[in-house]
């Protein structure tokens, strides 16, 4: 290293040596590959509570630095480091290339020494390296002693199968397991029977009921918004690397509903992105990724779907998106596919590609989830090694950020997991019930 470069950079650790010690500087420094040293792409970094973009050479500048800095870049490790610890570093804060392969647990599934062992048995294995835990489940379950109000609404069923959150986290996190927490939003069964004036209706006046007879909460709802979200504060405050949110939307009914605001494209478009906007806000001072799960069909559909969900509105408040990707629920097909379940690969890359050239982002920015779980829709075909297989490797040829396996029952055993994709790439699993999967 030449005189000049060695002077230019002692420069740099001294001024943020400075800042560190007075409480407050202006920062300049770059977010970069732990392994190559390039430029991290789509980084963001969180001080203070505000949240920069870096630029395509991993640069950012933020004036009156102080406290902590927080990074993170889809497809990286979260990293959080002083400002002093920044400064001894060369400038450059460093993230560590990571891909979840994830396995999903329910509200009883991670309470269940047989299901919660069977997936850690395959992530000792080397198989998968993520799970993705109902901290909120698809019947409005809240598995552990929460602080939150509105958990204890009257008539809320009360499950307790996780003793103690922060406990099992770290537990988790010794293993060296990534853990996302998933939280269904607006389906709510026990907040929409409690609080009525909370919740979806029908003209006539009555609760609004789904397939499941389950009832939902009104998207448009303030109160409904900050309930979930500080449900997921309390994920993140426990230790969580990622924020998931599930059913976030509107139900997709044919049946005409009573909600606060009229429902048309704009209003259901802008309560969606305006709850992933606030929920991103109060989260940035706990470094966690964010995530929203969305039906297959977003990929394509240039509407929102009549539930709320559209790819251009929903990107820019999230770091992953995760379609689910399950070719039972691709009811209608794609184009040039009329068989899905027969074309598992096909379902799986198209669909990707399809919301990648929409919104013109890294690969990187989806992690979908794939279907481990009988179809419903087609044949009846029991999704097994090869079809796992075929839906992993077309995500890995994708190049998105891994991907989550959904079976509601939670059984992986048999997958070929360790088979399904090339060496290196990365797994995951997912979400609800087969009668609610299918979308128009």
């Amino acid at each position: 290293m030449t005189g000049w470069i060695r002077t230019f950079w002692a420069a740099v650790a001294l001024a943020l040596a400075l800042g560190a010690a007075s409480g407050a500087s202006a920062l300049d420094s770059k977010v970069v590959d732990a392994a190559t040293g390039a430029a991290a792409p789509d980084a963001s970094v969180v001080i203070a509570g505000r949240e920069v973009r870096t630029d395509k050479a991993g640069g950012f500048h933020l004036d009156g630095a102080a406290g902590p800095v927080f990074a993170r870049a889809p497809g990286y490790r979260a990293a959080t480091l002083s400002l002093a610890d920044l400064a001894k570093s060369g400038g450059a804060i460093r993230l560590t290339p990571f891909t979840p392969k994830a396995l999903y647990l329910t509200v009883y599934g991670v309470g269940s020494k047989t299901l919660r062992g069977g997936a850690m048995a395959l992530i000792h294995s080397g198989s998968a390296n993520a799970l993705v835990i109902d901290l909120k489940g698809d019947r409005g379950i809240v598995p552990y002693p929460s602080k939150v109000a509105l958990t204890a609404s009257p008539g809320a069923r009360r499950v307790t199968t996780i003793s103690d959150l922060p406990a099992l986290v770290a537990q988790l996190h010794a293993s060296g397991v990534y853990l996302i927490a998933r939280i269904v939003v607006f389906k709510d069964e026990p907040l929409a029977a409690a609080r009525p004036d909370l919740a979806v209706k029908r003209a006539d006046g009555r609760l609004f009921r789904d397939r499941e007879h389950l009832a939902w909460t009104d998207p448009f709802q303030p109160e409904v918004q900050a309930y979930n979200i500080d449900l997921a504060i309390e994920a993140a405050q426990a230790g969580f690397d990622e924020i998931q949110f599930d059913y976030l939307r509107f139900p997709d009914s044919s049946a005409k509903l009573r909600l606060a605001k009229p429902s048309n494209i704009k209003n259901r478009t802008a309560a969606i992105a305006g709850f992933l906007a606030a929920a991103r806000q109060r989260l940035r001072p706990y470094n966690v990724y964010l995530g929203a799960d969305i039906f297959g069909y977003v990929c394509w559909n240039q509407d929102d779907t009549g539930i709320g969900q559209r790819l251009e509105e929903l990107m820019p408040n999230v770091d992953y998106l995760s379609p689910m990707l399950y070719p039972s629920g691709f009811r209608f097909g794609i184009p040039g596919v009329r068989n899905p379940v027969a074309n598992s690969y096909t379902i799986v890359r198209d669909s990707l590609g399809q919301a990648r050239m929409r919104l013109n982002v890294s690969p990187k920015r989806f992690r979908p989830w794939l279907q481990a779980f009988r179809d419903y829709a087609f044949d009846r075909r029991v999704f097994a090694a090869q079809e796992v297989a075929d839906q992993i490797r077309a995500a890995a040829d994708f190049g998105s950020d891994g991907w989550m396996l959904w079976n509601a029952g939670n059984t992986y055993s048999g997958l070929g997991l360790a088979l399904a994709e090339p060496a290196g790439r990365g797994g995951v699993a997912r979400r609800s019930s087969p009668a609610s999967q299918a979308c128009s």
